[in-house]
């Protein structure tokens, strides 16, 4: 397989390289058509699975130790990916907040974001990174990973007890919640300046969201689950309808499927729940 993918790297077109690619999604595939949740979840095993955690934290540690430059999806890397939007968006967000920096990130694994990018995080002088997890990635967060720093909540409400947060993250979350909407009036409460979304699946064509069932590869790790696939312009409305201005929007590292386009957006509050 190896020498497959370096004849491919050496001998044919960039354009035609990244079309192989992206028809292979890395190995991961979406089958079916779900108009509800429940319909796709029947048929997938999930994703808190104890041999997940496993992997994940066992990655994560090699990065916490220095022993690998990076982990996303329980894969460790040898160089750090930078999604430099979300970089961007994150240092202007402690910029304007007098370098100050509190980050909820919802969904966020065992701290992948803040090791991603804990190399520019240094400068700023005031960081707290909250991620919020299913209860046995927080224990083992809290357990192996936790520091003054970097913290776990298995819930929002348990976050915000201890933070003020200036800055909400939504990486790759969204589409894999049953009830998306809900959280984001939960996070829209929290009145945040700024609102970053990155790894979000959107629909090329069609004006209807739909839920495929999303199959990992054994060589991450084996899992089937419901993901949904949103609409771009509809979804940011309901951003914008809630406080929120589109400040920027940019292409996501995923390249999963060609029926998608895996995007982010960063968000700003321009009025606040009670502002007459």
């Amino acid at each position: 397989m190896m020498v497959l993918k370096e004849f491919m790297r050496d001998w044919l077109p960039p354009a035609i390289v990244r079309w192989v690619s992206l028809q292979r999604g890395g190995g991961i595939c979406f089958e079916g058509d779900f108009t509800k949740w429940e319909q796709a979840s029947v048929y997938c095993t999930g994703y808190d699975a104890d041999e997940i955690l496993a992997k994940v934290l066992n990655a994560t540690l090699k990065v916490k130790r220095g022993e690998a430059a990076f982990e996303r999806d329980s894969v460790n890397f040898d160089q750090i990916q930078y999604v430099w939007p979300v970089l961007t968006g994150l240092m202007w967000a402690a910029a304007s907040n007098c370098g100050r920096l509190n980050v909820l990130d919802f969904g966020g694994a065992l701290g992948s974001s803040y090791f991603q990018n804990r190399m520019f995080l240094k400068s700023i002088p005031e960081l707290r990174w909250n991620v919020i997890e299913q209860e046995h990635y927080v224990k083992a967060g809290q357990a192996h990973i936790q520091d003054e720093q970097l913290r776990f909540y298995k819930t929002i409400e348990d976050c915000l007890s201890e933070n003020q947060i200036s800055v909400v993250l939504l990486s790759s979350v969204l589409q894999y919640l049953p009830d998306p909407y809900e959280l984001l009036k939960q996070i829209y409460n929290i009145q945040a300046k700024t609102i970053i979304l990155d790894r979000t699946c959107y629909l090329n064509h069609g004006e209807i969201e739909i839920i495929k069932i999303q199959h990992v590869p054994s060589s991450i790790y084996t899992a089937d689950y419901p993901c949904r696939f949103f609409i771009e312009d509809k979804l940011c409305d309901v951003f914008n309808t809630n406080g929120y201005q589109t400040i920027a929007a940019f292409d996501s590292l995923d390249k999963l499927s060609s029926i998608a386009s895996w995007k982010g957006h960063i968000f700003q509050l321009t009025k606040k729940k009670y502002d007459n």
